[in-house]
């Protein structure tokens, strides 16, 4: 008997839990159902900055998917919309330069600590990636696909974007895979779901 009234605060705090997100997991994306693995993401409270709505997120894991991945649908009002669309419309290779920056800023943040720690800095990393893009523009939407490629073996990473306007707001959609055409596919998927 005293072990369920441990458990019964516990069940009960967990439930209110769960109820209280009930309304963050967003709609979902109808061509990557939960029947195929795909799991939505909360997206309720999470996102706090102005001019930009998350509306679905989903992610289907490595141990229950035969192809993981990531798709997502958010929006972006007024001029955050318009600084969006200009840095896909016109330099994406900015944006794939992005990507690889960003290895390039942890390497250097891991240099500081170990030089504020007193330990000598590492030498300098060779490249390991290759970043490309290349244009998805289609009769409903405009698009890029960023593929960061390892250099010394077959592994990859790619982001299928597909946005366009609905009426004030700029409507992105991802797909984030390891194979092309599951990132395209998922992005498109996405895109349906507007």
């Amino acid at each position: 008997m005293r072990s369920r009234f441990r458990v019964l605060p516990l069940v009960s705090a967990c439930a209110l839990l769960l109820g209280s997100c009930a309304n963050d997991f967003g709609y979902g994306i109808a061509d990557l159902p939960a029947s195929a693995g795909w799991q939505p993401l909360p997206i309720g409270a999470w996102v706090l900055n102005d001019g930009l709505e998350a509306r679905a997120m989903v992610f289907c894991p490595r141990d229950v998917c035969i192809r993981p991945g990531f798709a997502a649908l958010v929006a972006f009002e007024g001029e955050r919309g318009r600084r969006m669309e200009q840095a896909l419309s016109e330099d994406p290779a900015q944006l794939a330069r992005a990507f690889a920056r960003l290895a390039a800023e942890k390497s250097a943040e891991r240099a500081a600590e170990r030089q504020r720690a007193g330990r000598k800095p590492l030498p300098p990393a060779p490249e390991r990636s290759l970043t490309s893009y290349v244009r998805l523009d289609s009769p409903d939407s405009k698009g890029v696909m960023v593929t960061i490629r390892a250099k010394t073996t077959a592994r990859q990473g790619v982001t299928a974007i597909l946005y366009g306007w609905q009426g004030d707001r700029l409507l992105v959609a991802l797909g984030v895979s390891d194979e092309i055409e599951a990132a395209k596919q998922d992005a498109q998927a996405a895109w349906r779901s507007r």
